[in-house]
């Protein structure tokens, strides 16, 4: 077992004072409203996933706010977070080796249960510290993770994903569906798509 990944990017992706984090995401989940034009009921019930830019905090931290703040956390005791490799290149998906994913919010404990049996397929690859620490695609998740399950202990499973073809995006999409449908598991896409409003 690898040990505790770092908060490599606190500091400079974001701000590795848990005072002042805290504060920001609490601003920012704060700020989301529903209005006239855009009536809306927070927490969305029965929210089952969510798509989240991974970009700096200055650029996504207000948009990944309306992700957030959808997520009904009462019945949730398990958060996947897929992210895409940025770094390594890869023909799949990997899973972690550590035991907890710190932030400077506190730690998250990963679900080696849940990674021992995904491993058990056959079809996940290993992710070393190295490459672990070097993605931010997951990273940025996690404060917003433990900000709004600070009164939880959910457990979390990475999942780095690779430059995959649809086949096998159906293939691991098929692999992961018993655990979506888990009603105490809730899904976080990290995605580059639109990293404000």
């Amino acid at each position: 077992m690898a040990p505790t990944r770092k908060a490599t990017h606190a500091g400079s992706w974001y701000t590795k004072s848990g005072a002042k984090l805290d504060e920001e995401l609490t601003g920012w989940v704060s700020a989301v409203k529903s209005t006239p034009e855009l009536p809306l009921e927070f927490p969305v019930k029965g929210c089952k996933a969510i798509i989240a830019p991974h970009a700096g905090y200055s650029y996504s931290g207000a948009t990944a706010a309306w992700a957030y703040k959808s997520v009904d956390v009462s019945a949730i005791e398990r958060v996947f977070i897929l992210g895409p490799s940025h770094h390594a290149y890869m023909d799949g998906c990997a899973l972690s080796t550590c035991t907890e994913y710190a932030t400077p919010l506190g730690s998250l404990v990963l679900d080696r249960e849940a990674i021992k049996e995904l491993a058990a397929t056959g079809k996940f690859l290993e992710m070393d510290l190295q490459t672990d620490e070097d993605e931010h695609s997951v990273e940025m998740h996690l404060p917003y993770v433990r900000k709004i399950f600070a009164d939880k202990q959910i457990k979390i499973v990475p999942i780095l994903v690779g430059s995959i073809s649809s086949s096998k995006e159906l293939f691991f999409g098929s692999i992961l569906a018993p655990y979506l449908a888990s009603p105490s598991t809730l899904f976080i896409i990290s995605s580059d798509f639109c990293w404000s409003g």
